[in-house]
């Protein structure tokens, strides 16, 4: 099966056109026809079955013939991973987290932070190539950059985690994890979190955890956590 995605379809939806590039995709690429079934979502859980009526390379048109509500995950995972210094890396992350099963992604800019602005609109393009991929009908919510202070200041529900490499007692994450519940994670930069950024996480109720015993890249972290909550509610 392949995927579609687009956020403008909702339960309602009958009928359907896509983009001019999506369109010469399915009718040059795909060699759909007219009466070809084709599978769209939306991102919010919804999969929709849709026949094609109009074989236009500019304009493919299509009707909604059935839909279905996927079920959510029994637990929620929110990753705050600091950009890296390589945008391709992050971007790796986005799409490997997209895979295994995440739902909300927030860039945090600490202290230690050599990349301060992300390129949010590619970023968005990652997650839905990742989602259509790995055909999933949720798309990962992806927050704007805030600084790690400004984060802190929100209300959090579930387990709370911070991630860091300075030699202090820190539990195994695997070890604190329980499944069916909401988990938070913060993964800093390059140069890790501040003492300081540490501190104030553990003031907030953060438990500090170790990730392994070998030092991992930020991108690398992100991703051991995410199949880490993945693994644990397998």
């Amino acid at each position: 099966m392949q995927l579609f995605y687009n956020s403008d379809i909702n339960e309602n939806t009958t009928e359907f056109s896509f983009s001019k590039e999506e369109s010469r995709h399915i009718v040059k690429v795909l060699r759909k026809n007219s009466g070809d079934s084709l599978h769209i979502t939306n991102g919010n859980g919804w999969l929709f079955t849709a026949e094609v009526t109009i074989p236009d390379i500019k304009k493919c048109t299509v009707s909604i013939i059935s839909k279905k509500l996927q079920e959510k995950r029994e637990y929620s995972l929110h990753l705050a991973v600091a950009p890296t210094k390589m945008n391709d890396r992050y971007e790796w992350f986005l799409e490997k987290a997209t895979e295994i099963g995440i739902e909300t992604i927030t860039p945090i800019i600490c202290d230690h932070s050599e990349r301060k602005i992300i390129k949010a609109e590619r970023f968005e393009k990652i997650l839905q190539s990742a989602a259509k991929q790995s055909l999933s009908c949720y798309l990962p919510k992806l927050n704007e950059a805030i600084s790690f202070k400004d984060f802190l200041k929100q209300d959090f529900t579930g387990s709370l985690f911070i991630a860091h490499c300075e030699e202090t007692d820190r539990k195994s994450l695997k070890q604190e994890l329980k499944p069916k519940t909401d988990i938070t994670v913060l993964i800093g930069p390059e140069g890790d979190f501040s003492v300081k950024e540490i501190e104030t996480a553990l003031q907030n109720n953060f438990i500090p955890v170790t990730l392994g015993e070998t030092r991992l890249r930020t991108e690398t972290a992100a991703i051991v956590a995410c199949h880490s909550v993945a693994f644990v509610n397998e």
